[in-house]
């Protein structure tokens, strides 16, 4: 990680911690290194959140004064954006979102020409730019100077796209959809229609300010109780933009990412379409899961957090699957990045193919009780490294031996050091996390 630039991208409180000047050298740089040898092109996406327009005219203003063009997907996915960048021959691509954040964030994700996440080589560049005098990189002048693009036109194929990746179709079946008011909601409910399901969606009326707002993947709870009060066949929660999914099943349950990831590789174990037979997690997941993997016969690889790790391992291995349990769900053969609705796509695919409800494919799968806390500290590297929180780390992970383990992380987007531990019980799992959290304030790390 950077000075500006974390596991996903450049995040923060809008115009506290990235502000619209942030925004302008970014664009700046990003038009002057890639069009040094050409007419520089890239297409910029932004979530539902009131601040994303002050960044997305910052970027064009930053991106044209240098000669770049910048094409406008306006509001549409993190996903979407990847896409269009990796069909279209963009140099790369710039989205505005601070995912599953609260609306007074926002970020810049930064796209390369693959539609991956940009290389850290190239984030360090624009780093130092932020940090260096306008002047170092020239101003364009005469006709010369770029122009923007109103790229609607990206975002539909995008959506014709996801239409053409569904085997099956969905008449008569009920969805329920959570848009999150985010990216997802002019776009999720469109393609189900289009597959011809019966479509319920909450969540779908962004104002700016209510992105993420008791909705969405970090509020399954909604979503749990819309779809038991319909009785729905099945329902998908997205995040802010909409590159995370959870499902719940028809009875209401939730079926996180570590599940999501059980039922799509057994499915493409099954068809012979499970690449090297191995699915890729993080080291979040839960250990029911690789259980279960062990159970079925599927080899498994372990990332630090972050679907960038994920990809990164998925690219270099030719792996097929992999993700987080927070929903980041990556099918390579369709996508570069975690794409939430073509997510619930290959979801619905499992589920009509097999002809089995989403409760009896996740069934095999026992989860074990997990607790997760966040403590918030002066220094992640001086907490984590302290040698009495490692020996109490070390001593629960003993006591716990084959039915638990804990993980104690620094996140990669706030000043928290997490806690997570699996155990037999929730009380086990919650006073294992507490002990720990104990030794980190007893030592004077938290703040």
């Amino acid at each position: 990680m950077g000075k500006y630039f974390g596991t996903d991208g450049f995040r923060g409180e809008a115009n506290v911690d990235l502000t619209a000047m942030h925004a302008f050298k970014v664009g700046r740089f990003l038009g002057w290194y890639y069009g040094r040898y050409h007419k520089c092109s890239v297409a910029i996406g932004k979530d539902t959140r009131r601040s994303s327009y002050m960044f997305e005219y910052a970027l064009a203003a930053g991106l044209t004064s240098t000669g770049a063009d910048a094409y406008l997907l306006h509001v549409t996915t993190t996903p979407s954006v990847s896409y269009v960048v990796k069909t279209e021959d963009f140099d790369c691509g710039i989205m505005i979102s601070a995912s599953h954040n609260p609306f007074y964030d926002n970020g810049l994700k930064l796209i390369n020409g693959k539609g991956e996440k940009m290389e850290q080589s190239l984030i360090d560049e624009v780093e130092a730019y932020i940090d260096a005098d306008f002047d170092s990189i020239p101003y364009v002048t005469g006709e010369k100077i770029g122009r923007t693009v109103d790229y609607f036109a990206g975002r539909n194929r995008y959506m014709g796209y996801l239409m053409t990746l569904a085997k099956n179709s969905f008449k008569n079946i009920k969805v329920g959809l959570d848009c999150s008011n985010g990216s997802a909601w002019q776009i999720a409910k469109s393609v189900f229609d289009a597959l011809g399901a019966k479509t319920y969606v909450i969540n779908n009326e962004p104002d700016g300010t209510n992105i993420n707002m008791n909705c969405g993947s970090t509020h399954i709870e909604v979503l749990q109780q819309f779809v038991k009060e319909k009785q729905l066949d099945i329902g998908f929660a997205y995040d802010g933009d909409a590159d995370r999914c959870l499902c719940v099943d028809e009875k209401g349950n939730v079926v996180d990412g570590d599940l999501i990831l059980y039922v799509a590789g057994v499915y493409l174990k099954q068809n012979g379409e499970l690449d090297n037979n191995t699915v890729v997690t993080t080291i979040m997941s839960n250990l029911g899961l690789y259980k279960a993997f062990d159970a079925i016969g599927i080899n498994y690889e372990k990332t630090d957090v972050g679907d960038k790790y994920v990809y990164e391992c998925m690219r270099n291995n030719d792996y097929r699957l992999g993700g987080e349990q927070s929903g980041h769900i990556i099918f390579s053969k369709y996508a570069t990045t975690g794409d939430g609705i073509l997510t619930s796509i290959k979801l619905m695919e499992v589920m009509l193919t097999s002809k089995k409800k989403m409760s009896e494919l996740t069934s095999p799968v026992t989860i074990y009780p997990q607790c997760l806390k966040n403590v918030k500290v002066a220094s992640k590297p001086e907490a984590r490294a302290d040698e009495d929180v490692q020996a109490i780390v070390a001593k629960v992970g003993e006591e716990l031996g084959n039915d638990g383990r804990i993980i104690l992380r620094e996140s990669g987007t706030e000043p928290v050091i997490r806690v997570m531990v699996e155990a037999k019980t929730d009380a086990l799992a919650e006073e294992c996390v507490d002990r720990v959290i104990a030794v980190i304030k007893e030592k004077g790390h938290a703040v």
